[in-house]
């Protein structure tokens, strides 16, 4: 039988690994991970594990299907690819290598304000299915003209972001000079020299850029100009009243990412949202939070079926989704297995990785007797 996917590499660890010895140490490390002392990034894939479903050997049984629909539209897949900054620093020309993958296996990308591709770019690669996730830029006027052109070329969906108030304190980003400004040591470059296959698509692509705020930055930025500029564009904190414009702005759906909480999820509902995304931003914000799956099992409680509850943060594998599936998340997202993956394989990257997880998804389904993805709460040990 032929797999679908690289059997060399058939686990995220495998890819993770691979990619670990294929960039340069300050990418892998800015990729890899979370703040102070990754208490919340462990205890994210730890508290996960955790989660027990029930096999079914002897029920009648048919077929599993994974397919999975979210506001009205049919995915091949309960999980997409979630927004993350800078994905040319770890693998060059990843974001439109992702957003390929991802259309042609019908599963959505997020694309982020912070990336390495524009607006208009990931648009065309998806045919205007992409989602587009909004940091918040300090000017309005800046803020309208990002959402004119999101929905200009065919984004339907909004993701803005709660859980970037402030920049997460990240040491390996500091010693290894990826805070803001950043800046190129010695040491980077001699780490640099010692990948040649990151370095030459690097050269090919170019270094990496905001390229959706290209229209808004000054001309020939040094280092700590950019810096400066960075903090003086983006107001990250959310609040009421800069939801609300956004709200009566957009006129497709809506949907907050870091919520972590009750209280934040009363308030989404309130204001219009149709969905939210539950997440700590992987890990990288509050160490002392607690884990996604932790915040699900008590949100669930209260809200399920009141609005969209998805959920990403510490999934490695198919049985992680099964195990986010099961506690009552209506879809998943992942940040770190696609971008291991595209930095292991390059352009079969992101569809290896979707493969691997599809195909472990709809294993865990046939073992636990369970025939669509909205019957996985019935699987799960309490």
């Amino acid at each position: 039988m032929q797999l679908p996917y690289n059997s060399t590499y058939p686990t995220i660890a495998d890819l993770r690994a691979k990619a670990q010895k294929r960039i340069p140490k300050f990418a892998f490390e800015y990729l890899d991970g979370g703040c102070n002392a990754d208490v919340n990034l462990q205890k994210n894939m730890s508290d996960i594990q955790e989660v027990e479903l029930r096999p079914e050997y002897l029920s009648k049984h048919t077929k599993s299907e994974i397919k999975t629909k979210l506001f009205g539209v049919e995915y091949s897949a309960p999980f997409g690819i979630a927004p993350v900054g800078l994905q040319g620093l770890m693998w060059p020309n990843s974001t439109n290598i992702l957003a390929k993958a991802a259309v042609a296996a019908n599963i959505p990308f997020v694309l982020s304000t912070v990336t390495t591709s524009s607006i208009e770019t990931v648009a065309e690669i998806t045919e205007g299915k992409a989602w587009f996730q909004l940091y918040h830029p300090a000017a309005e006027k800046v803020t309208d003209d990002i959402l004119k052109r999101a929905a200009e070329t065919g984004y339907d969906v909004l993701v803005i972001l709660a859980d970037v108030p402030t920049f997460g304190y990240r040491p390996r980003d500091i010693r290894n000079g990826l805070a803001m400004p950043p800046r190129m040591t010695l040491q980077n470059i001699m780490q640099i020299l010692g990948k040649p296959k990151w370095a030459m698509q690097t050269l090919k692509y170019g270094q990496p850029a905001f390229k959706t705020l290209e229209p808004y930055m000054p001309k020939g930025l040094d280092l700590k100009q950019l810096g400066a500029f960075m903090d003086s564009t983006f107001s990250g904190r959310l609040n009421e009243e800069k939801i609300k414009k956004l709200r009566d702005k957009w006129k497709g759906k809506i949907v907050i990412k870091g919520v972590a909480n009750e209280i934040d999820v009363a308030k989404s509902i309130q204001l219009g949202m149709d969905g939210i995304i539950i997440s700590n931003h992987g890990g990288r914000q509050l160490d002392a939070g607690e884990s996604t799956i932790h915040s699900l099992q008590k949100i669930i409680k209260t809200y399920q079926g009141k609005t969209k509850i998805m959920i990403d943060g510490g999934i490695r594998s198919g049985p992680d989704i099964a195990r986010m599936l099961a506690s009552g998340a209506e879809f998943t997202f992942m940040g770190r297995p696609f971008m291991y993956g595209v930095a292991a394989l390059g352009n079969q990257g992101g569809t290896h990785t979707i493969n691997i997880l599809k195909t472990q998804l709809q294993q865990v389904m046939e073992q636990i007797c369970c025939e669509k993805v909205t019957d996985f709460p019935k699987h799960l040990i309490k």
